[in-house]
């Protein structure tokens, strides 16, 4: 079985432990996130209980492609987001290439709580960012590494699998 949820802000990716976990949203027994995401990043999570295809969905080996939609701190250039494509050198090495395009606030999204901070003054951009590794929080050290640090970040894809229409906090099977 293959579950997706849509991962709210400040939720673990585990089922016990301190604070919001998957526990407060999922009543499946026996199954486990496939990768995972960080407490403060959303969005799609996608969960089974076979551990061949857990396998396949997290390891870096098999190149699946995580697809996110990251709003950045700033006005981002076009000289940071082709510093994106080209591959980031992190304390822990070289990132691939990633696939990245500035993009318009999305008119789908749901509000966040605690919402993003906002200041009048200062602009953010939104960013449609694919990579095929899943380094810790490499997406946030990818954009502060050009300059840009994330504000919010929501995958919306991975592999073929899509958040789709699932709504925030809710899981539906595949």
């Amino acid at each position: 079985m293959l579950y997706a949820f849509n991962k709210p802000y400040g939720v673990l990716c585990q089922f016990s432990g301190e604070g919001e976990t998957l526990a407060n949203y999922i009543n499946t027994k026996n199954i486990y996130p496939a990768g995972r995401l960080d407490k403060d990043s959303e969005g799609l999570l996608l969960l089974t209980d076979d551990g061949q295809l857990q396998h396949q969905i997290s390891h870096p080996k098999f190149d699946k492609e995580k697809t996110y939609v990251v709003q950045v701190d700033g006005e981002i250039n076009t000289h940071a987001l082709e510093q994106l494509r080209a591959g980031i050198t992190l304390k822990d090495g070289l990132t691939k290439p990633a696939k990245a395009r500035l993009i318009n606030e999305p008119d789908w999204l749901w509000d966040r709580a605690p919402a993003v901070r906002f200041r009048k003054n200062l602009p953010t951009s939104w960013i449609e960012l694919i990579i095929t590794e899943g380094k810790n929080r490499q997406v946030r050290r990818m954009t502060a590494q050009v300059g840009f640090p994330t504000l919010r970040l929501i995958r919306t894809q991975i592999g073929h699998w899509t958040l789709d229409n699932i709504k925030l906090g809710h899981y539906e099977r595949l």
